[in-house]
């Protein structure tokens, strides 16, 4: 499979400007990130319980479901997938414990 998240956030930056009447996404542009990072919680639920109660196939659904709107997020706030992959290699240099303790996060 050639289809990658980079395709998918380019997709969504392309929207971003379409006719809202067309473009599922430009309509969740126009509510604004109220509306984004709600829907964004909405699928993070819904992963959940497809994680907890669902086959695979409905998971998958639900994942992708949750990676679009969180890609939609990230375009609204102007994080780049490339500066979020990047900050994920920083971490991943050291221990989880490592660099959960250098963020001072609570026990």
């Amino acid at each position: 499979m050639s289809f990658e998240l980079e395709d998918l956030a380019n997709i969504i930056r392309d929207r971003r400007d379409a006719a809202a009447e067309k473009s599922y996404t430009r309509s969740l542009f126009e509510g604004g990130l109220p509306r984004i990072s709600k829907k964004f919680g909405e699928e993070a639920v819904e992963t959940v319980i497809a994680a907890l109660s669902q086959d695979d196939a409905s998971l998958r659904g639900e994942i992708a479901d949750l990676l679009y709107h969180l890609l939609v997020l990230m375009e609204a706030r102007d994080i780049s997938l490339k500066d979020v992959l990047e900050e994920l290699e920083r971490r991943t240099s050291r221990s989880g414990h490592e660099e959960k303790a250098s963020r001072g996060a609570a026990p």
